[in-house]
Parts: structure tokens; C-alpha cells; sequence
């Protein structure tokens, strides 16, 4: 889900299966990756469903697997909205969940990926926003 409020921002549903006080980490659903979240969300016992929202402009993407366990996901670069000094990138996930990655446009050649090219899309553990569902 991409939500469209106050700008954009990629939506990720999950459980919290660690929550402490200066961590906490998600299993988002139909993904294999775990989240990591640079604080604790201090969830109750009975409902550990929460969604982690990330901006577009806080994302990286890489042809690179990314090195580190936590907060990456694979996909497939679905479309490309070119917007002068920046690009968005539509990148599709497994169960066809479809998230944004904008960058900034710095060199004119750039060799970005392109249409249909597998990429990994990751963010910083401090990136992200928990919300509770």
C-alpha cells in the first residue's frame, strides 16, 4: 500500500516480534525480511499488529543484496516517473505489493536500473514510523 497523505509514504503491515526499550522488530507480512526499528513501541500483550511506514525519499535501491539482516526487501522495477531533478521508482515486491523509492537526478548518465530490473530496496532503522493498526 502506498498511502498519499501529507506526500507519500510506503505501508507495511506486520507483527512485532521483539519490542524493547531502545529496538524493536517486525515480521512484515508476505515478506521474508525482518524489520529493525531503532526504538522501542512499548505494544501490548494482546495486539501486536502494526504498520511501519517509510517515505519514498527515505528509501535506497540497489542492484546490490543488501549486507545487513534487517529493513530490505527484493523487487522488481514495475515503472519510472522521471520528474526533473528527482525519479521515482515503482518497484514490485512479492505478493505484488508495490512500493515508491525516489531519487535525486544528480548525473545525467547515471546507470540506474530500468524497467523490469531486479533491485533491493532498503532504509535506515531510524527511517521508519510505527503506527498502530
Amino acid at each position: 500500500m502506498i498511502a498519499e497523505f501529507i506526500g507519500s509514504v510506503n505501508i507495511f503491515e506486520g507483527e512485532i516480534t521483539v519490542d524493547e526499550a531502545d529496538h524493536c522488530i517486525i515480521q512484515p507480512d508476505n515478506l521474508q525480511n525482518r524489520f529493525y526499528v531503532g526504538h522501542g513501541v512499548a505494544t501490548n500483550v494482546e495486539d501486536k499488529r502494526v504498520w511501519l511506514a517509510v517515505r519514498p525519499e527515505k528509501t535506497m535501491m540497489s542492484r546490490e543484496k543488501p549486507a545487513d539482516e534487517y529493513n530490505w526487501a527484493e523487487g522488481v522495477v514495475d515503472d519510472i516517473a522521471y520528474l526533473g531533478g528527482q525519479s521515482v521508482y515503482y518497484i514490485r515486491l512479492p505478493g505484488d505489493k508495490v512500493v515508491m523509492c525516489s531519487l535525486t537526478n544528480t548525473e545525467r548518465r547515471a546507470d540506474r536500473p530500468t524497467w523490469e530490473d531486479r533491485v533491493y530496496i532498503s532504509w535506515e532503522a531510524t527511517s521508519g514510523v510505527v503506527l498502530r493498526v
